[in-house]
This record gives C-alpha cells, structure tokens and sequence, in this order.
C-alpha cells in the first residue's frame, strides 16, 4: 500500500470524497483511476486559513498492480508527502502459558492501567487490577455530589476511579509522542470496538467527550475480565513489600469495609494517575527511587466560544462540519517564564477537580458535542525544581514531618517538593473561592489592572459548585502572575478578544502533570525496585489519554516478556 499526505479537496466535498480523492492521487502519481484498486482516508483536517475553505487527506491505496509500488516511490522519491504505508497492527510480543504461579497486578484504572491490563489480557496474563476509587456509574454520581452539594468524596471523585482523570476531561485523543510503532493506533481502535465513534480513526484531532466515554471504559472493563482478567474496585494500596531489591508484594485496604489483606505480587505496574499523592510518599518512604520534574501553574480562562469561532475561522465560523474552534498559544515571557494555553476544551466547562479535603483545583471539560456556550483553557505558566518550597516547615505541613530530613533540612530537588507547592497554592485557593470548594474567580480586565472583581460581565463562568469573585493576585506565586500579566495582551494579538475585560480566570490549575518521575530503567523497570513498572502519566511517563494508553501497552507487553523469560508462566 501506497500513503499520499496534503491531497485537498473544497469542503463540499467532503462528505463523499473517495471518488475526488482516487482522481486526485491518480493524477499526483501519474496514473490512472483504473489503476486504483481501493482508497481508504487515514486522516482528514482542515484549512480555513483562506477564503476557500479546504479539507485535508492522508490516504492509503491499493494498486490493481502491487507490483508498481516500489516504482513509484522510486520515480517520487523527492516528494515528501508519498511513501509506503507503515505497518499499524498490533503484534502480541508473546503469549502466556496456561499456568501462572503469580499473577501480574496493575494499580490503578486510568488510561494507562487499562490498555497495560487489556494487552495483558489478551497475552493470557489474567492481571489483577486495584482501583481506589469506584466503579463508572456510582463514581459520576460521587463526582456530581462536589459539582452540585459541595461534597468531596477523597476516594472517588474527577482523579480517582474507573477511567481516571481522562473521563472528566475534554476525550482528546492526540499526542505529540513518538510512536514509532503506531501503538496510538491499536488505542483507538480498541476505544472503537469498545463504542466510540469510528470517526475518532480519521479525524486529526479526535476526541470522546466524557459521556461517550463513560459506556467505553465499562466495555473495556468487560472484555478484560472476559479474557480472565480481574477488576477491583475501592481497593487502596497501603504499602510495597520489598525484599531484596525486588517486589514481593502489596498492602490492601478495602474501602468497603476497612479490612486490610496482603497481595502476592512479583509483577506491579504502577498506573497512579498525577494526583496519587499519598501512594508518591508511600513510595518514597520505602526508597523507590524517584525525582522531582517541572510541571506548569496557572488559571483556567474563559471565552465565548463564538468569539474563538470567529477568531479562528473567519467567514467559516459556524460551519457544522469544522465544529467548535480550538487554539494553541504561547509567549515567552521577559521574565524567562513560558506561558501557553494548556488542555484547551472548545464548547466546555471548568470543573471542580480536587481530590483533597479543603483545596480547590480547576480543570476543563467537554461533552462529544463541544456545544456548550464558552470555550475554555488552562493558561499555565511553567515552572522547574529551582521554584520548589525548601522551608522544613513546609514539608512537614504538606507531608508531615518524616519528609524532613534528620538534620532539620529540604532542599527544592526533594522528590516530594513539587507536591508541597500543589497543596500549598491548592490550600490557599480554597480559602480565597470562601472555603466552600468554590473557586476563586477574577475578570481578565480587573487581573490586569491588579484590582479584585465584584461583579461579571457577559462571559458567565461554567464552573460548579460555584465561582466567588476576588483578586487572584496572591494565587500564584508572583514570578506566574507577573507572566500570564504579560502574556494575556500579547494573546489578545493573535486571537482578537482573548485579553477582553469580562472574560474570566478561574483558579487554579495545579495538576497539568505529575510533579515528580519514578524513574525507571531500559527494561521499564524502577531503578532499584526489581518488578515494579512505574508507568504513565503519574510517574512522569504520560500526558493526556492517548500518550498514556501507549504507555500503558508498552509496560503490559514489558512485564509480559519478563513473565516469559522468568518462566513464572508453566
């Protein structure tokens, strides 16, 4: 098969475009329709940045002689758009014998546990998986108590439960990762199979939509446990066995009933999601090693979606097939800070996000439709270790007083570091949103002008339990506001109206990635716990549902090897 990318089309034709698409590559190539055995479309976006309005093709084709291929990518060998079409399917790396004197445990049920437990299953491993937090159904009823009664359920709320914190999400299903091996591809398909829109396979910036996601994590469930695998629900994990450099083991609570049980285990995959906050120190306090990373601060800001409709697409605004309008912004600022629109969510809502009593943290999402009346984005600003707390007071207020040194210090490279700054802006943030878990909100006008909001104009802010208006000045440390300060006119440049008086900033946006990295080795192995597989977007490996799937297969097929070559399988 033959791959021909930037082929484009009127959008008129974008309906139907199969027949307009074989003539358009036949005569790219030199041939005649009659030659084309089959098309098929691989991606399709659009350029609206003309008057002419245009959809955009990769396509895959048969020749009715397979024969020609290699000539022609011969005599189009300086074309940069045509070349063979990779191979996408996913292979098994090995099977699983019938037997298993232990079997592998996943701890956690996000995107990552659930493509490491699926492939797994599908190799014959019968994993074992541990989620904290609740099945789909009874954790979106958990997660509206927050969004409705101001009732925070820590065990089962936007970070923890079946689907993880991609289910109250936007549903994006792009990454800028490598992937060589076209692993993204065998994620959504299996999101496919399990009921998503077929679409998301074509469209170059797919996404679900929480709702559309709900009914395909229960189906993803349902054929792992199929396969022989087992799901366990409100099952938190206490405390790692170590013994002589390796896992043996795992410490059980169970929620339900408080009973604790200890798990055999020589395989772990640790798919924590970012906000695991309690199992990071579990795991620092046995020794696992890790290291504090960068990860970005900031406010959740909050636009017409028209407005941004008309910004991006001009006279195309409106138009049903292109959708609501996203953007991508970034601007250094002249203090050396990076600011850039983060999670963007076109036709959506800011929700409420912690998973911790008495803090607030915002996200956003969207529903499949992106019809919702404001368009929202974290506009983060990012940060390093060198920004990272060191007071011991700090630390021992944030983790208590065993992350302290014996000798009375910390340092900002303390892996824990990033976390206590979390909690410190989460904690204040929800002091100044009331201490009502609503959220400290300010007009982008007032912010600028350094001057606390009293009252909202035309742009009504999406966020539930509610938004208290007040000044965010003190909500971030002051090298952040002082950036987005100059960042917000300078995107106002590039996007007519993004700097408006009456759009609104609602904070804060603390967890845009895991604030540490388990670092593991060539093996996907920690560095010096034998057997754990620290893996996806808590452990520093992931950021977003499609990059952490990806993560997840490869560390399911990593412990499927090492099963394999330990003979733990009979």
């Amino acid at each position: 098969m033959l791959r021909i990318a930037e082929l484009k089309l009127p959008l008129t034709a974008a309906d139907h475009p199969e027949p307009l698409l074989i003539a358009t590559a036949a005569e790219v190539l030199g041939l005649l329709v009659s030659d084309i055995a089959d098309l098929r479309v691989f991606k399709r976006s659009f350029d609206a940045r003309k008057a002419r309005l245009q959809a955009v093709y990769i396509v895959d084709l048969t020749l009715r002689d397979p024969g020609r291929e290699a000539g022609l990518l011969k005599r189009h060998a300086n074309n940069p758009h045509l070349q063979a079409t990779p191979p996408m399917t996913w292979h098994p790396p090995c099977r699983a014998a019938e037997q298993m004197e232990v079997r592998p445990v996943v701890v956690g049920f996000g995107p990552c546990g659930i493509f490491a437990a699926l492939v797994l299953a599908q190799m014959g491993f019968r994993p074992i998986v541990l989620e904290r937090g609740r099945p789909m159904r009874e954790r979106t009823q958990d997660t509206w108590d927050l969004w409705r009664r101001k009732v925070l359920h820590p065990e089962s709320n936007v970070q923890f439960g079946e689907g993880g914190a991609g289910t109250f999400s936007d549903g994006k299903l792009y990454s800028q990762i490598k992937d060589p091996r076209y692993l993204g591809r065998k994620v959504m398909e299996e999101f496919v199979k399990a009921g998503a829109p077929a679409e998301i396979l074509v469209h170059a910036h797919p996404h679900i939509g929480t709702f559309k996601l709900v009914k395909v994590v229960e189906n993803l469930r349902a054929q792992i446990i199929a396969l022989g695998g087992e799901i366990r629900f409100e099952q938190r994990v206490e405390d790692l066995i170590v013994e002589d450099g390796a896992v043996r083991g795992l410490e059980v609570l169970q929620l339900q009933d408080g009973t604790r049980y200890t798990l055999r285990a020589d395989q772990v995959i640790l798919a924590l999601g970012h906000s695991a906050r309690d199992t990071f120190t579990m795991l620092w306090k046995r020794g696992v090693f890790m290291e504090a990373k960068p990860f970005s601060v900031g406010f959740r800001v909050e636009h017409p979606q028209g407005m941004i409709d008309r910004a991006r697409w001009g006279a195309h605004a409106g138009n049903a097939m292109l959708g609501a309008a996203d953007y991508k912004l970034v601007h250094h600022a002249s203090n050396g800070r990076a600011v850039y629109s983060f999670c963007m969510c076109p036709g959506g809502t800011v929700v409420a996000a912690t998973s911790e009593t008495h803090r607030v943290v915002t996200n956003g999402m969207s529903q499949y439709s992106r019809n919702e009346r404001n368009a929202n984005a974290g506009i983060v600003v990012g940060i390093d270790t060198r920004d990272y707390p060191t007071a011991p007071a700090d630390f021992a207020a944030a983790l208590g007083q065993d992350a302290v040194a014996r000798d009375g210090t910390t340092t900002h490279n303390h892996p824990l570091a990033g976390l206590v700054l979390q909690r410190q802006l989460e904690s204040h943030a929800y002091v100044l949103g009331g201490s009502t878990y609503e959220a400290p909100g300010q007009l982008v006008g007032d912010f600028l002008q350094g001057r606390a909001s009293t009252q909202l104009g035309d742009v009504l802010p999406s966020y539930k339990p509610g938004v208290h208006l007040t000044d965010l000045a003190t909500a971030l440390p002051a090298y952040a506001t002082e950036a987005i300060r100059e960042a917000m006119p300078a995107f106002g440049s590039k996007i007519r109206g993004f700097d408006r008086h009456d759009a609104v900033f609602t904070g804060v946006e603390t967890r845009t990635s895991s604030p540490l990295r388990i670092t593991r080795g060539d093996a996907l192995q920690s560095l010096n716990v034998r057997g754990l597989y620290p893996a996806g977007e808590g452990a520093g490996y992931a950021g977003g549902i499609l990059s952490a799937g990806v993560d997840g297969i490869k560390v399911g097929e990593a412990v499927a090897l090492a099963l394999t070559r330990t003979g733990a399988t009979a």
